[in-house]
């Protein structure tokens, strides 16, 4: 079947997004769905996408463009605070841990595959890499606790540049032909990527601060101009040495991700959707491209190289980099296990490939097909086993019910002691300091900071939070801490109070936003009702008891909260939503007591 352009090209955008959609929807590895999607739209099945024919020779320059915008986004969100206490841990990994895993897996290749030494070598170094568009969507499902998904984020978004640009390495010792000829390549090449690069990088970061400081660019233009000044650093850094670029823009993009002279939030925003695109569009594009006759050239070696790269070279590498660190067992287990490699081994196996084949190189026509099978193999197996894994280990849960309060003033910190007096975990946050010690001594887990702040961020141990409830008497900060933590928790649940300024049912919102409890439940109106005498009070329904029988015996005017299932699923009160209470649920509401 042959398809026009514009189907072809509409058809990577749909399937990309519907992917994502259904494994969010059936709780599935999106990065599986997207490379499942991409194998059956190519040629090989249903011939709706064809790379080749889509892109010509265009294909790879937009690959290698997309994964530095990636680069670039993903440097935006690192922040050093993260790793405070593991930078070490992070260095070594993607210097110690590279180097490892490019000797290790060059000897798997070429004693188990079969691959010459050359093209080993060369595999070996495109296999260092992880990056940021596998690792970033495994973190997001999984949200493993701790400082596991931080290091894996951290090592995912830096250890790209350092394994294209040790494959540029290995290329141009491979071409250079002699010894000597390849170790002053080495040193050259080495040279002019971090000082020119690197330097490049830091200094496009300053530059796009400095305008931003100095309000040289309109609001309207602030994320336009941030894409298009990291698209010509990337340029230029290629221009100065071969993949260089890729080190320029992570640089730029960790320089503004931890300034504190310019506000880049939006800008942060504006590339998490980006983000989102690309990664859908590659991932089909970078399927889309596996023939069948590629996987027929894989015999039993390949698979046993797949096998000792996810058992044995992971493993070691981590291991010799967490050697002396505060990691737990469990953490240093579940980073041997998460290790997928995705969009950028497969490009660069792709070029290099292409580029020896030319030459004549022995071997370099299995380095494409050996690739793929890594990328894949990886791919599934931490995708599918990396959630089981964290919930098994201790490290994340599987459908956290914890509560992130945003409001720790009377009624308030009553709502949280009735919740975890349920069980449920609940954390406090406001920026009075007399409401958090008053529900420090109330024995409720509360953080005194603003919860839109950077600074607070970095602070909050979210482990166990699975919604927020933003119940402040400020309608701004409550929506805006909504908008804020809608990323992590995802619409569904979050929740904020009915502005004060109207009653009804939407309080001027779309039906999408979830607004608390009940359309006259505003903080006046809950504040008033604490203030005469209402509690907040937790009631287990029966058959006996039930939601009728508790509403006769409490009034119309008791206000139902929240229900709390027997396995300590919540259910949230809204607007739009009211609770049906059954029998087996607790029930916590707002009561008038005699």
């Amino acid at each position: 079947m042959t398809v026009s352009l514009v189907t072809g090209l509409a058809a990577v955008v749909i399937l990309g997004v519907s992917a994502q959609w259904l494994a969010w929807r059936f709780r599935l590895p999106s990065i599986l769905l997207l490379m499942v999607f991409g194998f059956v739209a190519g040629p090989e099945v249903a011939d709706l996408v064809d790379p080749n024919r889509l892109f010509g020779d265009l294909l790879l320059p937009v690959v290698s463009l997309s994964v530095a915008l990636l680069l670039f986004e993903g440097g935006l969100t690192l922040q050093w605070a993260e790793i405070a206490d593991y930078r070490r841990v992070v260095g070594r990994l993607v210097s110690v841990g590279a180097l490892i895993t490019w000797v290790l897996a060059a000897l798997a290749a070429h004693l188990l595959a079969g691959l010459p030494w050359g093209a080993s070598v060369l595999l070996g170094a495109v296999l260092t890499v992880t990056g940021p568009t596998v690792v970033g969507p495994l973190l997001r499902q999984i949200r493993p606790t701790g400082a596991v998904g931080p290091i894996l984020k951290w090592e995912g978004i830096l250890i790209d540049p350092v394994g294209a640009v040790l494959a540029v390495l290995v290329l141009e010792g491979l071409l250079a032909g002699t010894a000597g000829g390849a170790v002053s390549a080495a040193f050259r090449s080495i040279f002019i990527t971090l000082i020119g690069g690197g330097g490049l990088g830091l200094a496009a970061g300053w530059l796009l601060t400095e305008l931003l400081h100095r309000y040289w660019i309109p609001d309207h233009l602030d994320s336009p101009v941030a894409l298009a000044l990291a698209v010509a650093v990337f340029v230029l850094g290629n221009l100065i040495h071969h993949e260089a670029g890729l080190l320029s823009v992570t640089l730029m993009g960790v320089y503004l991700g931890n300034q504190r002279r310019v506000d880049i939030s939006h800008i942060v925003e504006f590339k998490e959707t980006v983000q989102v695109l690309l990664i859908a569009a590659l991932f089909i594009l970078m399927a889309a491209r596996i023939r069948i006759e590629d996987v027929r050239m894989l015999g039993p070696g390949a698979f046993a190289f797949l096998a000792a790269m996810i058992l044995i070279v992971r493993p070691i590498s981590v291991l010799v980099c967490t050697a002396g660190s505060s990691l737990s067992k469990v953490e240093r287990v579940f980073l041997s296990c998460m290790a997928p490699r995705g969009i950028v081994a497969a490009a660069i196996a792709s070029v290099f490939a292409l580029r020896l084949e030319q030459m004549g190189f022995e071997g370099a026509r299995m380095l494409v097909p050996l690739a793929f099978l890594i990328i894949v193999g990886t791919v599934a197996l931490y995708g599918l086993g990396g959630a089981p894994l964290a919930y098994r280990l201790g490290l994340a849960s599987p459908n956290p019910q914890g509560m992130l309060v945003l409001g720790a003033h009377a009624w308030g910190r009553a709502i949280a002691t009735t919740l975890q007096g349920l069980g449920v975990r609940v954390l406090l946050v406001d920026t009075n300091a007399r409401n958090v010690r008053t529900a420090r001594l109330d024995g409720l887990n509360a953080l005194h900071g603003n919860l839109l702040s950077e600074t607070t961020d970095d602070r909050i141990d979210l482990q166990g939070m699975g919604r927020l409830l933003a119940l402040t008497p400020n309608d701004e900060v409550n929506k805006l801490a909504a908008q804020h933590y809608t990323h992590l928790f995802g619409r569904a649940e979050v929740y904020r109070l009915v502005s004060g300024k109207k009653n009804g049912e939407g309080d001027g919102e779309p039906r999408s936003v979830r607004l608390l409890f009940a359309s006259d439940a505003d903080f006046a109106t809950l504040g008033a009702r604490f203030g005469t005498g209402a509690v907040c009070k937790a009631t287990p329904l029966t058959e006996q008891f039930d939601f009728d029988a508790w509403r006769a015996e409490h009034g119309p005017d008791a206000l139902p909260l929240m229900t709390v299932s027997g396995s300590g699923t919540i259910d949230v009160g809204t607007v739009t939503a009211p609770l049906d209470p059954q029998p087996g649920e607790t029930l916590v509401a707002l009561i008038q007591e005699a």
